[in-house]
């Protein structure tokens, strides 16, 4: 571990290690950073604990976090007496830097713009999986034996003309609506702050959240993380759902009720395509682990190498700006905080 330089320059603590290090910044990227500042990099990979950070923070102007950062607790926060922006490399810094954070001289940077193109992308490829069975199909040539048996797993639908319902037209929402809008599906939206002039400039249908899940084949989920949001989606919207309804959530298992989903889909009636859980990795005796009618992978719906250098480049940038006294690209405001996921 380097320890903060006297050049002059602004001194940075970087608490990923190593390997992230690498896997979200370009070479370019790094030496900006290290241009920019006196960078003490974590180089051993070692997990910092909270307590060791409240005990260095007093060192350093600027803080980078990431996955598997510590807490910054209060007693971080008092100590970080020269301490002017944490940039954090990942997405929501819920759970991480709590809200006391806006009450002091400190700018909040968050990287989930980097990651929003990844995640939308990954929307859309799980509903043409609940469209064209492509898995399924993969499954029968390789496990059945017969040709036959695995062409007729399952007849596809098209996207085009496809009525889409979408939960939450925050940042990745709309770039999923965008995606929806370029293949000519049908996009209906619940989302309560989405004003009618925002609505016709994304080219949806506003809709309360029942209609929803009663009038759209397929549901998908983007709502952020909010007291407004918690178990939002219980038994009463999955139950609208039609027959063979679809339903795609690549947000937080925190809007839905878990068992009500379970439930529903143990019965049979509906399918789901799952990238978070409320309890994660996914327990190896979890139900859903079981379940034929859903896909279920495990969070990965922003991991892609693109989505990852632009988290570096958003670190970068935002460091720039803080340090020169320009405004944050990317900041996290008070008012974001609360309806981050």
């Amino acid at each position: 571990m380097n320890s903060a330089a006297t050049s002059g320059k602004p001194a940075v603590l970087f608490l990923p290690g190593p390997d992230l290090h690498q896997e979200l910044f370009t070479p370019g990227a790094s030496t900006a950073l290290t241009t920019l500042a006196d960078v003490t990099f974590n180089e051993t990979g070692e997990r910092w604990t909270t307590e060791r950070l409240a005990a260095e923070i007093g060192k350093y102007d600027g803080l980078v976090t990431g996955w598997g950062s510590p807490a910054i607790t209060d007693e971080v926060l008092q100590n970080a007496t020269r301490l002017k922006v944490i940039a954090h490399s990942a997405g929501s810094v819920k759970g991480i830097i709590p809200e006391s954070v806006f009450d002091r001289d400190i700018k909040v940077s968050s990287a989930a713009i980097a990651i929003a193109g990844a995640v939308a992308e990954y929307s859309l490829l799980l509903v043409m999986l609940g469209l064209r069975p492509v898995h399924l199909h993969d499954y029968g040539v390789r496990h059945l034996g017969q040709w036959d048996e695995a062409r007729f797993l399952g007849t596809g639908r098209e996207i085009r003309g496809s009525r889409i319902g979408v939960v939450g037209a925050g940042g990745v929402g709309r770039l999923f609506i965008g995606l929806l809008n370029a293949l000519n599906a049908e996009a209906w939206v619940y989302d309560p702050y989405l004003s009618d002039a925002d609505a016709a400039a994304l080219n949806v249908r506003k809709t309360e959240l029942n209609e929803l899940f009663s009038d759209c084949p397929i549901v998908v989920v983007h709502a952020p993380t909010t007291p407004e949001t918690h178990h939002m989606i219980g038994a009463e919207q999955l139950g609208l759902l039609r027959d063979g309804g679809y339903l795609v959530c690549t947000a937080r298992s925190w809007v839905i009720d878990q068992d009500a989903l379970l439930a529903e889909l143990q019965s049979g009636r509906i399918r789901a395509a799952l990238d978070v859980f409320d309890v994660e990795p996914l327990p190896q005796d979890s139900p859903f682990r079981k379940l034929d009618n859903a896909i279920i992978t495990p969070h990965v719906a922003g991991a892609t190498i693109e989505a990852r250098y632009r988290q570096g480049d958003c670190v970068v940038r935002d460091l720039e700006n803080a340090f020169s006294g320009r405004p944050l690209a990317h900041e996290v405001t008070r008012a974001r905080y609360a309806i981050l996921a």
